[in-house]
């Protein structure tokens, strides 16, 4: 009888801990719903991750004058990728870069803006992956808390841009053991998060969520790349062929550029009648989307956008109003990739006079009477 009466009071106490322990699970989870719905329209700033540039430290990108134009144009948040891995080679470097960081914070913080810190171009890799996690850790665990003290309803990190093609249990580990070492000294930071395969959507279709309940999961974008990445030097030769339209237009699509002969490019090439339209770009989305919504957890577009070296100014309006609208439609905030650089929507310096009217319409931008 005795034995009885404890068995079952050990059974009330285990499942009064469960729900205890559910409740802060889903506490967590609301919260990170609640803080990825505030990101909403968002832009990245190409500046502290451009390691190609010996002066970037030298010089201030990020102006009063650009958060005030960017709320002009409705934005709402901001993300700062940041080079830290090329930075910690040179600690007059790194603290150089810390200011910078700080002081993009603090704008953000005075004009109203959420603010995403992004650990970028490092060299993660399947082959390295043990001491680049150790060394990935290391530095959040500088920047955590360096910003202990700083609303994390207004800063988030992102632990690590584009984790490339591995398998991608390497990484959810490498990335478990990054949120460890932030959990030890920030508990209540929301996290951003990508699958391998370069923020994949389809890579994060097939994965699990982590075990960190305040996380927002994240993807890049720039489906169909065909059009997205035309003539993008970087990529190479499969997207050697441009004046590729959005969407598919068979009188002015291109013939193959021969360099891109068998590779890529020419399967992609000869897919775009069918990839190159705002369906294909509405089914894509729709995959994240599902996922998001079979695991009950936030997600966001990271990044999004058009390469505008060679694309015509009416296909990249079109298709940004195409992305930009699903997501809205979908309940996921985005962020353009990007504000100031070769994938900008102005036509030069970002000011108002130098966004294209068709570009205006794509993000939404009515201007006051």
């Amino acid at each position: 009888m005795f034995i009885n009466r404890l068995l079952g009071m050990l059974i009330i106490l285990f499942f009064c801990i469960a729900a205890k322990d559910n409740s802060k699970l889903s506490t967590d989870r609301t919260i990170a719903f609640k803080r990825a719905k505030s990101l909403d329209n968002g832009v990245s700033v190409s500046w502290l991750e451009q390691i190609w540039n010996n002066d970037i430290l030298d010089k201030s990108v990020i102006k009063a004058a650009d958060l005030k134009l960017l709320k002009q144009l409705g934005f709402k948040s901001i993300r700062l990728p940041v080079a830290f891995e090329h930075f910690q080679t040179n600690n007059d470097s790194m603290q150089k870069a810390l200011k910078h960081v700080d002081e993009t914070f603090r704008l953000c913080e005075l004009y109203g803006f959420k603010l995403v810190i992004c650990y970028h171009s490092g060299s993660f890799n399947e082959n390295n992956y043990s001491d680049a996690t150790s060394e990935i850790a290391d530095m959040w665990t500088v920047i955590a808390k360096r910003y202990i003290h700083k609303s994390p309803d207004n800063l988030f990190f992102e632990l690590y841009n584009e984790p490339p093609h591995m398998d991608p249990n390497i990484w959810k580990n490498a990335a478990d053991n990054i949120i460890n070492a932030i959990r030890k000294i920030d508990r209540n930071r929301t996290l951003i998060v990508g699958a391998s395969n370069f923020n994949s959507i389809y890579e994060l279709s097939r994965t699990t969520p982590l075990s960190d309940d305040n996380l927002i999961y994240t993807f890049h974008f720039y489906e169909p790349f065909f059009f997205t990445h035309q003539g993008a030097s970087w990529v190479g030769d499969q997207e050697a062929t441009t004046g590729v339209p959005f969407p598919y237009d068979a009188e002015k699509f291109p013939p193959l550029n021969p360099r891109a002969k068998n590779t890529w490019g020419e399967t992609n090439y000869h897919q775009y009648s069918r990839d190159g339209n705002e369906q294909s770009v509405k089914d894509k989305l729709q995959i994240v989307k599902n996922w998001a919504v079979k695991y009950n957890v936030p997600i966001l577009c990271g990044e999004y956008g058009v390469y505008n070296k060679y694309a015509d100014l009416d296909s990249r309006c079109r298709y940004i109003k195409a992305v930009r609208q699903n997501l809205k439609a979908m309940s996921m905030p985005g962020m353009l990739w990007d504000y100031n650089s070769n994938f900008s929507i102005f036509d030069g310096e970002p000011t108002i006079k130098n966004l294209p009217d068709c570009m205006k319409d794509a993000i939404g931008f009515t201007a006051k009477k």
